[in-house]
């Protein structure tokens, strides 16, 4: 058994997981292994919740070339759209060139709420690219080296883009468009599995990754 007090057998949990890697939802991974949809529901909340602990626990301080960028989630399709639309989620992401991302919901894209975070997660003296956002002014006389990219003129201008944080705000909602709708309160246990999902790389990685980290916490 790799979730303990689970009624759920070892190769039920197996197949659950190898369904959930695959991104199914957990309605149809119940009907293809043959139990309770609520059953796999609950399974597929313990591995997004192992998910989250992991993300959280394993996070390092990014150095180099570091691409940063606030998103929005969610929301009412009609009226506004993108900054100021109503019932949205912000999540605010970090990306090394080449390597990891890192995201965090935040309450608003002020300057005094994103660049603690900054601070947190990147090493002084790296090289941090933004969008034209004036929350970033300030990195401008900080201990980073600052590239902005004005997207109203250019999306890129030979290393200055974000381009590879745009792709990841790109997978991340194709992901969760399969969903219909997520509860806010469940909104972070989903972003942190787009997080995984991008870090940890194949399918069979990301297999071999849950296995291990059920074990690890359970």
């Amino acid at each position: 058994m790799y979730v303990k007090h689970c009624r759920l057998t070892r190769f039920q949990q197996i197949r659950l997981m190898e369904y959930f890697v695959a991104g199914t939802p957990a309605r149809t991974a119940a009907d293809l292994v043959g139990i309770h949809r609520n059953s796999a529901i609950r399974f597929f909340h313990k591995l997004r919740g192992a998910i989250a602990i992991k993300q959280q626990n394993r996070a390092a301080q990014f150095c180099g070339k570091i691409e940063v960028d606030e998103s929005y989630f969610g929301g009412t399709r009609k009226g506004k759209r993108g900054r100021g639309a109503a019932g949205k989620v912000v999540v605010f992401g970090l990306l090394k060139r080449g390597g990891k991302v890192y995201t965090l919901p935040v309450a608003n894209v002020k300057g005094d709420t994103l660049l603690p975070v900054i601070r947190q997660r990147v090493r002084p003296d790296s090289i941090v690219y933004t969008d034209g956002l004036t929350s970033y002014n300030a990195l401008d006389v900080s201990e980073f080296t600052h590239f902005r990219i004005n997207h109203s003129c250019e999306f890129a201008n030979n290393h200055n883009h974000i381009n590879g944080i745009e792709n990841f705000w790109s997978q991340a909602k194709r992901h969760l468009r399969k969903y219909n709708g997520i509860p806010k309160q469940s909104f972070e246990l989903f972003l942190k599995e787009c997080e995984w999902r991008f870090n940890e790389g194949s399918p069979k990685q990301l297999l071999s990754d849950l296995k291990n980290l059920l074990k690890e916490q359970y």
